[in-house]
């Protein structure tokens, strides 16, 4: 049962502390002027990420056979996928519990905020814009909350264009190239690094791709959201692309082994994931024999491997 799964996970991973009190012109936000006396132990990671089939489904719904976000048809158009927040915060924390130096209790500076590259259109903005009081801005911030950081949330929002609906082959470049205005903030390369967070529906992976042939010295990490019209999609290995790892994952537990198998977070971060996967699923009602939950299982058992491997003692 749903219940068991719960408890053998516990069982199997040990209770780990997580210390934690705690127009397209992308302006640096005031969190990012380090006045830190002693050196970073690790620079800040600022998660990119898109919206559509990556933070909530897009339903695979279509307009003139033009699909209006994307193409997952696993999840309702709407819906958030389980864990998506807690592990785009636990990316953002790891680096900022690093950097803590002997005060535990009060972190230094707080998470960056995530920011967004999306191809909705800016000339549609004034229906299409992520505003504070969206649904979406408010589950990032009231996952901030829980960890005890006030105001996370979402960060800049870097729009596509009218174009890239008529040409879709347009989308994965202007992704890029706003990831190029995005990174303007930091031109000196010493304080943020990037994570990407895309899905395979939307030429994410070519701008991700691209960002790490071009920039591999500042992107750590691409993760794509393996989504698909069909079920049971093929999940293709990861890869290197100079030096960098491109990631594919179904689910947000997933992701989040991987990014502790590579040093991203922490087996405590990976917990928190893992929680607020399952309560997700648990809230929604979703019966256990649903593909949703197989997903999550599948994902739960590498979890548990992770963390019985890389678990302090």
């Amino acid at each position: 049962s749903i219940v068991t799964m719960m408890m053998s996970y516990r069982r199997a991973t040990p209770a780990i502390l997580l210390f934690c009190h705690c127009s397209v012109l992308v302006i640096l936000h005031p969190i990012y002027s380090l006045s830190t006396t002693a050196p970073l132990r690790a620079k800040y990671v600022q998660v990119i990420s898109d919206v559509d089939d990556t933070l909530k489904s897009s339903g695979g719904v279509k307009a003139a056979g033009v699909p209006l976000g994307g193409i997952d048809t696993q999840y309702v158009r709407g819906d958030f996928y389980p864990g998506v927040f807690e592990f785009m915060f636990q990316l953002a924390m790891h680096p900022v519990i690093q950097n803590s130096y002997e005060d535990f209790e009060t972190f230094q500076q707080p998470p960056a905020k995530v920011a967004v590259l999306t191809a909705r259109a800016e000339e549609f903005k004034a229906a299409l814009e992520l505003k504070d009081s969206s649904k979406l801005s408010q589950a990032f911030q009231k996952t901030g909350q829980r960890g005890g950081v006030q105001n996370w949330g979402l960060g800049p929002v870097l729009y596509g264009s009218v174009a890239e609906w008529v040409v879709q082959d347009r989308k994965g470049l202007r992704k890029f190239s706003n990831f190029e205005r995005l990174i303007q903030q930091d031109n000196s390369g010493e304080i943020m690094e990037y994570v990407y967070v895309g899905d395979t529906g939307e030429l994410d992976q070519e701008a991700g791709e691209t960002m790490l042939r071009e920039y591999p010295e500042l992107v750590k990490c691409v993760f794509l959201h393996v989504v698909s019209e069909t079920p049971n999609p093929n999940i293709p290995p990861p890869k290197l692309i100079n030096g960098r790892p491109l990631v594919f994952f179904r689910t947000y537990v997933g992701a989040a082994s991987k990014a502790t198998q590579l040093g991203l977070m922490g087996t405590d971060g990976l917990q928190k994931v893992v929680d607020a996967a399952i309560e997700a699923l648990v809230v929604a009602g979703v019966s256990e024999g649903d593909s949703k939950w197989i997903d999550l299982q599948t994902d739960l058992a590498e979890a548990t491997r992770t963390c019985s491997i890389l678990a302090p003692p």
